[in-house]
């Protein structure tokens, strides 16, 4: 039984001494350095990147971290599960640990040049034997394989796997494995083998991934709830046999995950006479899935695997290499549209028929969304669903480059303006009798709604080129993990006169008054699902109406708490004044620092390194804007004459003492 909270624990510990034994690695083998110095030459020449190299190395060195940890992960739940027929590293019950250690002696007894590393390297080798098994251990794509992991880290890892603890039996203390990750499958195959754990793995495994890439799991109740409100009209429409899903964003799996499972349950029910194998291989050929993340569509492959296997009845990857497998998941970044299409039609093609940017043939080594045909092409999916992240884009050559991709992205947009775009792009666009079109469906931060950078998106794109069907806010509702407000957006890609008038509206009353034991108990998610399908029904958490698609949704910003619109537009209509219209100039920013922790302080701090007077300015964010006043608790270096203009280097200069460590 899987104890997640003490796995994970553990395991982030494994991948921070995996993390230093490959950073030494790469200055120990110089042909592993030399590549991979030249791969990130080549992204940065190409604008694929502006991260230093030492951020792009510490990055790369994460991701082979996590690959090798996870690595192990896998090959641990196939020991215990009985994917493989013997163990290499251990098992739960004594005869199994004795096998694994005896098949580690012949392996040193027979081996040219064994090592710890070429132990786990053999494993890795037979679950990766096989069409399914290549992806889960690709040699060109898995970043395991970009470092070697040393002899000595190698050997680390295993004997974190063989710890034991000592339980009280039948009067003796028996000796049980620290981990042990048996979950027997019933004999249906709908019981067992359960690999969400893995969800908690790729979320918080490494804290520096979780912040580079937003990793955020879709928490089940909430996944069902959209599969609900988006799958199954797509089904009344489209039929199950010929469906295709996709999620751009899709992590660790659970959207795809659980559309695979719906459609294997319509082909048993629909379809009996199919056999098992050729159900499940139906499904796998509906969903999709990418991810910038290569450990998250690592998990996301392995994950859908064992579910494949398990609803075909298949119980061990010896018998799963007999059969093909057709899991469509693949690693690059989805914003990054069709390079072979969409990026040679925008940047021209030269004499010869090539494109005229390499960036459209670009790709990281770890990456092989360009080996899944149309994977990515615009206009062919039934049915688009995910969790887009909603961070802003922190690199000036990426940030760019999405704004070029992407209309709607202005100001200091986050990664949930130009994911809107892509989802819906996506789409199937239907036929001119209104039928046909593909069904989006995403939750996602509510911060464009209400925010500057959110206009375009609003008043362009949603006002006018799109037809959203459905607007859920979340932000009342307890959603584990999702500290952001959030919002549901359900639609079509169905534009101009041609759509509703109305959209069906959830609007908040009162957010969740305490923290429910478990997210779907919650009173404002319960409510949202029972009144979803009764408008105008008014309760103590949400109100549900068809509100009017211009006068609610044309511009911005969103008003989704219940009556809130109203009120403002009673507001204005009855003002003598605004308050714009009293000051004597534009309200603009007053500062950016970009860098917080180098250039904001306390006061106290700043005199204290000397720092005059004229340059230490008192610091007000809105946290400390209240009622009508601010008391502001921090100061900031602001560096510049009395004209804002930069003051000169001065390596003499207090100031420039306070900003040289953190230069």
């Amino acid at each position: 039984m899987i104890d997640r909270k003490s796995l994970l624990a553990d395991l982030q510990k494994q991948v921070k001494a995996a993390e230093s034994d490959l950073e030494q690695q790469v200055k120990a083998v110089p042909e592993v350095g030399a590549r991979l110095r030249g791969e990130y030459d080549q992204a940065r020449k190409l604008g694929r990147t502006a991260a230093t190299w030492n951020a792009w190395l510490g990055e790369r060195v994460t991701q082979v971290a996590v690959a090798w940890v996870l690595g192990t992960v896998f090959v641990r739940f196939s020991e215990d599960n009985g994917l493989i027929p013997e163990p290499y590293i251990t098992a739960p019950d004594v005869a199994g640990r004795e096998i694994a250690q005896a098949r580690y002696e012949e392996y040193l007894e027979q081996d040219a040049d064994p090592t710890y590393r070429g132990w786990l390297e053999a494993a890795f080798a037979e679950l990766g034997a096989g069409q399914a098994g290549q992806l889960l251990f690709d040699p060109d794509h898995n970043p395991l394989f970009q470092i070697p992991l040393s002899h000595d880290g190698a050997g680390a890892l295993l004997a974190f796997w063989r710890e034991q603890r000592a339980e009280e039996g039948d009067g003796d203390a028996v000796h049980v494995l620290m981990h042990d990750f048996s979950d027997p499958l019933s004999e249906d195959g709908t019981k067992g083998w359960d690999t969400r754990f893995l969800g908690d793995l790729y979320q918080d495994l490494s804290e520096a991934a979780r912040k580079t890439y937003a990793l955020l799991q879709t928490p089940e109740f909430v996944e069902e709830f959209i599969l609900d409100r988006t799958m199954t009209p797509a089904v009344r429409e489209f039929g199950f046999e010929e469906l295709k899903m996709i999620d751009p964003t899709c992590g660790s799996g659970h959207f795809v995950l659980e559309a695979f499972r719906r459609l294997v349950r319509m082909w048993a029910e629909q379809r009996p006479e199919v056999g098992a194998y050729e159900r499940v291989r139906a499904a796998l050929e509906s969903v999709h899935g990418v991810d910038l993340n290569p450990f998250a569509v690592a998990v996301a492959r392995f994950r859908l695997l064992v579910a494949a296997m398990a609803a075909s009845g298949i119980r061990t990857f010896a018998k799963a290499q007999a059969y093909e497998w057709p899991i469509q998941l693949a690693v690059g970044d989805s914003l990054i549209k069709d390079r072979q299409l969409e990026l040679e039609f925008q940047l021209g093609l030269g004499d010869d028929g090539s494109a005229g940017d390499p960036l459209a043939k670009f790709s990281y080594a770890t990456e092989d969304v360009h080996e899944y045909d149309r994977i990515l092409e615009p206009g062919r999916y039934h049915l688009v669903v995910g969790n887009p992240p909603y961070i802003t884009v922190k690199d000036k050559k990426l940030n760019q480059l999405y704004r070029e991709l992407y209309d709607a992205c202005a100001g200091k947009y986050a990664l949930s303006v130009p994911f809107s775009q892509r989802f819906f792009e996506l789409a199937k666009r239907g036929e001119t009798d209104g039928k046909g079109y593909g069904i989006v469906g995403q939750i996602t931060a509510n911060s464009f709604m209400k925010r500057e950078f959110g206009t375009k998106l609003i008043e362009k794109y949603f006002a006018h080129q799109v037809e959203l069907t459905e607007v859920i806010d979340t932000s009342g509702a307890y959603i584990p993990g999702h500290g952001t407000p959030t919002v549901i957006l359900i639609g079509t890609r169905r534009e101009g006169s041609a759509r509703s008038t109305t959209i069906r509206t959830v609007r908040s009353v009162q957010g969740e008054p305490t923290v429910p034991e478990k997210g779907e108990d919650g009173l404002a998610w319960k409510a949202i699902v029972e009144q979803i399908n009764k408008p105008g029904s008014v309760g103590q958490w949400v109100s549900v109406d068809d509100l009017e698609r211009d006068r609610y949704f044309g511009k911005q910003p969103w008003i989704l708490t219940a009556g809130g619109l109203e009120l403002n537009e009673a507001i204005e209509k009855n003002a003598t004044s605004t308050l714009k219209a009293a000051l004597s100039r534009e309200i603009g920013f007053a500062s950016f620092p970009g860098q917080d922790d180098a250039f904001i302080s306390t006061a106290h701090a700043l005199r204290r390194q000397r720092v005059p007077t004229a340059l230490s300015k008192k610091f007000i964010t809105g946290e400390v804007v209240r009622d009508w006043g601010a008391t502001p608790f921090e100061s900031a270096l602001v560096p510049y004459d009395d004209d804002l203009a930069p003051l000169p280097y001065d390596d003499q200069a207090s100031w420039t003492h306070l900003l040289w460590p953190v230069r």
